[in-house]
């Protein structure tokens, strides 16, 4: 119905102010009917009915302020529950003061101060609505009273007071709930805020001292390819000595071209090193990929979905997080992996199943952490599932492990680029 009410706590509230001056608008129409056609009674009613339309009116244009997607501040605010307090003591003023049931209603908007608004505001709501109590003990138009009937009056007078109770309990703990529901969300928010301010920061300390460790390693890596390439000149009598050489060699020329990758990649933004590619095609080539990683690992692939498949975005972080998933797969179960794919128009599952110990407790609970390892020392550093899911959910994804029957599981869930019509 509005537009954008989430920017703050305060534009919240207003509008629920809104939603409940209409209950209250209503409540009075009702009490009205109620007095003039059934109890009959004798009262101010032109100028009650007029403060009760000057309020809707009031109302309508908070609805129309509402949908303007300004900001809300505590003094703009604070003048609305001032409106509901007036028009409050204006009704208890023509229908007799303090001696109104209805009268114990100024706590309603006091409270919404003190939910709602700093200390201040809620002392100055506090005086004001003393003072409207006070003044109304003194200064109101009397009820009209039939003396003949002054148990019947009394009995009315309990009963109202009783409603009064009731309707004041009812939407004060439907406002503070709706209170406390905002402020746990906000402090969700935040925490999630500082999750993932904690997790960039940690990314980029990673990916520092991998730029680092790139340009350190690129001299020796030069100097092996110098040495290698001398010995292979030097012992060219020797075919098993060239063909070892000769594998040394392509290992040397994979480990440059992988450090030149990773400065080449470093820093570029998502729209800038990805395209679209169609979703099983971007996975064959990631399993082409980790099958000369990985040779002597045996695999099972099965995929299956729409055709044509839906593209999905290629990048160079995307296909390093998911051949990370099936490295960690592998060291967890070396003689088989079952991988299972299925996509539609919107999203693409991967499953990867392994077989072996599965996850520990401590694992299932810390999986994803920078720095935590479940393998044996100097076998890991702990961050290869941590980057994996940090990429995945920058992407709109999700990866998620669970223990299963004979292993554990790696769910990843992928969005998909929606073909125009």
């Amino acid at each position: 119905m509005f537009s954008d009410l989430s920017q703050s706590p305060l534009s919240k509230n207003l509008q629920r102010l809104f939603l409940l001056r209409n209950i209250v608008i209503a409540a009075q129409c009702m009490t009205f009917a109620l007095a003039y056609w059934v109890l009959e009674m004798q009262l101010q009613w032109t100028e009650m009915v007029t403060v009760t339309a000057l309020l809707a009116v009031l109302n309508l244009a908070t609805w129309l302020r509402l949908r303007r997607n300004w900001p809300v501040s505590s003094i703009e605010f604070f003048a609305q529950l001032l409106i509901d307090v007036f028009a409050l003591s204006a009704l208890l003023y023509f229908s007799g003061g303090s001696t109104n049931p209805f009268i114990s209603l100024y706590l309603l908007p006091l409270t919404i101060a003190a939910a709602a608004l700093p200390w201040a505001y809620t002392w100055l709501m506090a005086a004001i609505t003393i003072s409207c109590y006070t003044l109304l003990l003194f200064y109101y138009v009397p009820l009209p009273h039939d003396h003949e009937e002054h148990i019947s009056e009394f009995n009315l007078h309990v009963s109202g007071m009783w409603l009064a109770f009731v309707l004041s309990t009812v939407l004060i703990a439907w406002f503070v709930v709706k209170m406390g529901i905002s402020i746990r969300e906000r402090d969700k928010d935040l925490a999630l805020a500082r999750e993932q301010a904690l997790r960039n920061e940690q990314i980029i300390a990673l990916g520092t001292l991998a730029a680092g460790a790139a340009h350190e390693l690129g001299t020796p890596l030069a100097t092996m390819a110098i040495v290698t390439g001398e010995l292979q000149n030097d012992y060219t009598e020797n075919s098993e000595f060239q063909n070892s050489i000769r594998i040394l060699r392509d290992q040397i020329t994979h480990c440059k071209h992988t450090l030149t990758q990773l400065l080449a990649d470093a820093g570029q933004a998502r729209a800038e090193d990805g395209s679209g590619q169609a979703a099983d095609h971007f996975l064959s080539q990631v399993l082409d990929k980790w099958q000369l990683m990985r040779p002597s690992v045996k695999f099972t692939y099965q995929g299956k979905g729409v055709q044509p498949a839906p593209q999905i975005l290629n990048t160079q972080l995307l296909s390093q997080s998911i051949l990370n998933l099936l490295n960690n797969a592998a060291d967890a179960s070396l003689k088989h992996i079952e991988i299972e794919a299925n996509w539609n128009d919107h999203e693409l599952q991967l499953e990867i199943l392994d077989y072996g110990e599965g996850l520990t407790g401590e694992a299932a609970q810390r999986a994803g952490e920078a720095f935590f390892t479940s393998k044996a020392p100097g076998q890991g550093f702990g961050i290869g599932l941590f980057l994996a899911n940090a990429n995945i959910e920058r992407f709109g994804g999700s990866v998620r492990l669970t223990n299963r029957e004979g292993g554990a599981c790696t769910k990843v869930i992928l969005p998909l680029i929606r073909q125009s019509t």
